[in-house]
Formats: C-alpha cells, structure tokens, sequence
C-alpha cells in the first residue's frame, strides 16, 4: 500500500511538472526578453507550398529598418531591437523632451505642437501613422506582420547626406555609404537577437537571404526571407556638382562588389536628387520644394525640365524653393506647368551601373528614375532579355508596369490609404491576370514617407486570410493599437490594414498580395538565371 501511494505521488508530481522534453510551438520564441511587446497574433503561420509548388504569403517590398542609423544617427529616434530591452529600444532622442518641441524635422513635416516624449511603457503619442522621426519597425511588430501572413521583406538600407548635413541633431557623419555598411551589420545582429530568442543560430523566423532558392526555402519553413536593398541619393558616392560626376567606373565596380558582398540584391540607382547616374522623377508640392532647394545646396544645380515626349511624365514641381532653405541673393527657379519631364536622363556612368548591376544579378530599382531614366533602364533591360526590373512603391510612372511585367519583373504599390490601394490596383488588375502575377506592397516604414490613415471598418478579431492565423488588437506595453483609430502607425499593423484592404476591394485584391511572394522570388530567380 506504502508503494502505491509513494507511486501515485511521483506520478502526480510529474504530472504537474513540465517534462524536460516540451517544446514551445515551432513558430513561439523560448526565451522572449521581458518585459517586451506582445504580439497578439495566434495560431500556426502557414509554411510549405500550395498544391502547384508556389509559396504563398505577402511581400513588403520596400521597408527600412534600420534607418535609426541614418542621416546622422538622430532623425528616427528609437530602436528596431536593443539588447537592454523594449525600454532602451522605445525611447525618444533627448532633444525631444520635455514636449517634443526639439523635434524640429517632425514639427516641420507632421507635429507642429509637439508631442508626448515617453515612449515605453506609455507610447502616448508615438508611434502613429504621422510620425516621421519615431521608430515604426521594433522586431516585434515585425514578427507581427510575419504571424500575420508576410513572408518576404526587402530591407533598404538608406541615408540622406543632403538631410543630414542639414539637421542639427547627429552623433556621426553624413557619408550615405558609410551608414549603409552600418545599417547591414546591425540587420544581421538583428537576425543574431531574434535567434537567440529561439534557441540558436538558424532557428528563429528572421532569416537574411542572398539568392531566391534561399528565399524560397525559408519562405517554405514558414519564415521570414529578408532581402537587402540599398535606396540612397549618393550611391558609391555618385554624386554630381555643377553637372561634373564625382566617381568613376572604378567607383561603381568596387561600390557593387561591395555591398554584394554585405549580401544587397537590389539597388535604386538614384533617389530625390539627380546624381551622377541619372535624373529622378520630381517630388511635388512642398515636399518637391524642399527637396529642390536641397538639390541645390548640394549639388549647386536645379531641377531642369521639358515636355515629355511619351505619354509618360513625371510629378509637376509645383511650387519654387522657399527663400529660407537657399542663399540670400539665388532665385529659385519657376516651373511650367506644361513641361513635366526632368531633362535629365541615364548618364553613360548610369548605364554602366545598370550593367554592372545585370552582370551581378542583382535587381534594379526603377522608383524615383526619372522618365528617361527608367525609360533607358527598361530598354537596356528589354534588349538583354533580363527580367530584374522592381517598382517597389508606386514611385513609377504606373503606364511603364506593362513593360516591367513583360520582362518578368515586379511590382508593388505604396501602403497606401485603402481606398486609393484598392482604386490603384484595380488600374492594373486586368495586366496581373494577362501575366499572371502577384503583388506587392511597399510601406515606406522609417522612410519619413506618409501611412495609412485611419478609416474604420475592422472587426477584431480576423483571420488575417482564408484559415489563417487569428489577429487582435496589438498591445505594447499600456497601449493598444486598433487600425480603425490609429491607421498604419507601425509596421505590425500590415495585416490589419490588409484586412482593410480586404473589406473594401474584396478576396481577390488579398489572394493577388498572398501571391506576391512567388511572384517577388520569379523575378529574382529570373535574374540569377540570366546569361550575363
């Protein structure tokens, strides 16, 4: 009797023990920091492949991560990840206490009143779909918007010398490059944070990729694929002054054996000023103003225009630069209204770029070129047969997507408000079915671009697609985010606004995004195969 009692009590005390062998879901991390950011996502995330073979899941095509180590190091307070927790990484830069009022960039472009400076575990104010210099990418809310469906992310590493130089508030030098080499080490110890939380090298959901098979292998698991991207206006130090290039051939080959190396697969040869390699298609309204005015100062030349000679153009500039931005004694330029193409094309170094880019089999990044620009890109492409084209967020002009997509190459549209994402993806959905193509999304996170804005809708919890894992409202710390109130403030919000998306545009605009990862993988694979 003795026995079996002193049985029956080692039994029920195993019983109410965890056995050395239970395991968290393949999908749940061991050893999560706490305190830290919920994720309010449950339920296992698909992995594998659809009965043709195709992986399955949404594609943010253009994000930046990391650009809390750009312009200077003190425009976008805040960390994706830190090592000393959720509080270190969410906090506001100094100069923004005790009001916010010395956030200067944010007052100019979004906040003129100022703003609650806490950060964890309050987040009053910060991050919203307004912000512009407050971080939008912790890792956890990524891990939200990969629980939630997403399955590749390009992460473009990106800086502003012209910016940088210009704001008053910086730890470290403007050179776009030198940040750019930052940026990648510290999306590998991103990696390297987010393993360690699930037991080790390889295991956890962010995995870096350098090749489409790569890619797709981890999207088959389930996981994540990041791919990097560089989206700079000095690429290789390619700038121009006075219209004289400052770099070389040399340059352009030892900057792309580079950062190939530090694993980039695509690149956008020029971004908001005309640098050495090619014209960019013009910001407008106030934003172009500004970005003209900076132009100048940087490089001692205007935006220049002419007609358009397609039916192309791109965006009117609108308004001449403000007094303040340039030298006593400069007049700005006026614009005509009828001449909107940027006289500035492809340069002889910007083929050679392009060229240099095919022979590497990398993607090239067709956003902000000009029209000439893009136009002599896609014919350089078109005559070699090379599929690697990318519009990663709607900063094409949208008449050239036909001849991207009879490359083979990719398209995404910018996060957008949803009504505008689903009116501008119904325009090409006719195109999509002709070629058979997925699509993708481009949210411009940390990019000090605009997100969506709150409109209502949502009913939580969803399933974030057909069988899916179930999404609720996210939680960090004392603050819980809902998509109908708060609109896009922060990257964990992409299924939500997905499920927006879905509301207003129906099950064909979700089931052309969850197609967005094979198609995004084909174009590269399309340009790891080509003869160079």
């Amino acid at each position: 009797m003795i026995i079996r009692l002193v049985l029956a009590a080692l039994l029920a005390a195993v019983a109410l023990t965890p056995s050395a062998g239970a395991q968290a879901p393949w999908w749940e991390p061991v050893n999560r920091p706490a305190p830290d950011s919920e994720i309010n996502v449950s339920g296992e995330p698909f992995r594998g492949t659809d009965s043709q073979g195709k992986v399955r899941g949404f594609v943010d095509a253009h994000n930046h991560l990391m650009t809390n180590e750009a312009f200077g190091g003190r425009l976008i307070c805040g960390k994706p990840f830190s090592e000393q927790g959720v509080a270190d990484a969410l906090k506001d830069c100094p100069e923004h206490h005790p009001f916010g009022l010395g956030a200067i960039f944010e007052a100019i472009v979004a906040d003129p009143d100022g703003h609650d400076p806490v950060g964890w575990p309050t987040l009053k104010d910060w991050p919203s779909y307004k912000t512009v210099s407050h971080q939008q990418n912790y890792y956890a809310w990524v891990e939200r918007a990969w629980r939630g469906g997403q399955r590749v992310l390009v992460a473009d590493l990106t800086s502003n010398a012209a910016l940088c130089s210009i704001y008053p508030f910086k730890d470290r030098g403007c050179d776009e490059m030198d940040s750019v080499r930052l940026q990648a080490r510290r999306t590998y110890e991103l990696q390297d944070y987010v393993d360690r939380m699930f037991g080790g090298a390889g295991k956890g959901w962010f995995r870096i990729v350098t090749t489409p098979q790569q890619a797709r292998n981890v999207v088959a698991q389930g996981k994540l694929a990041v791919v990097l991207g560089i989206e700079t206006s000095e690429i290789f130090g390619c700038r121009q002054v006075l219209n004289f290039p400052a770099c070389t051939k040399g340059d352009i080959d030892r900057g792309l054996d580079e950062v190939y190396a530090l694993g980039v697969r695509s690149v956008f040869p020029c971004h908001k000023y005309d640098n050495a390699l090619c014209g960019v298609r013009f910001d407008s309204g106030t934003s172009g103003a500004v970005v003209n005015a900076a132009q100048f100062l940087r490089t001692g030349t205007w935006w220049t225009t002419e007609k358009c000679t397609g039916p192309q153009q791109d965006n009117p500039i609108g308004l001449a630069a403000p007094n303040a931005l340039i030298p006593a004694g400069v007049v700005a330029p006026a614009y005509d209204p009828a001449k909107r193409c940027n006289t500035r094309g492809l340069t002889a170094l910007g083929e050679y770029a392009v060229r240099g880019m095919m022979q590497r089999h990398m993607m090239i990044e067709i956003d902000h070129m000009s029209v000439k620009a893009a136009g002599r890109t896609l014919d350089i492409a078109t005559q070699a047969r090379y599929p690697g084209v990318l519009s990663s967020h709607s900063w094409m002009d949208p008449k050239w997507t036909e001849r991207v997509y009879q490359l083979g190459g990719f398209v995404a549209s910018y996060e957008m408000d949803s009504p505008a994402f689903v009116e501008q993806t119904a325009a090409t959905s006719a195109l999509r079915r002709q070629y058979n193509v997925g699509l993708g999304f481009g949210t411009d996170y940390n990019g000090v671009g605009s997100h969506p804005s709150p409109r209502g809708g949502v009913t939580y919890p969803f399933r974030s697609f057909p069988d899916g894992p179930l999404v609720d409202r996210q939680r960090t710390g004392q603050r819980v985010w809902d998509i109908n109130t708060d609109g896009g403030a922060h990257v964990g919000l992409v299924p939500d606004w997905i499920e927006e998306v879905r509301k207003l545009g129906g099950d064909q605009v979700v089931n052309d995004l969850l197609a967005g990862a094979e198609s995004y993988l084909g174009t590269w694979a399309g340009a790891q195969r080509w003869p160079s």
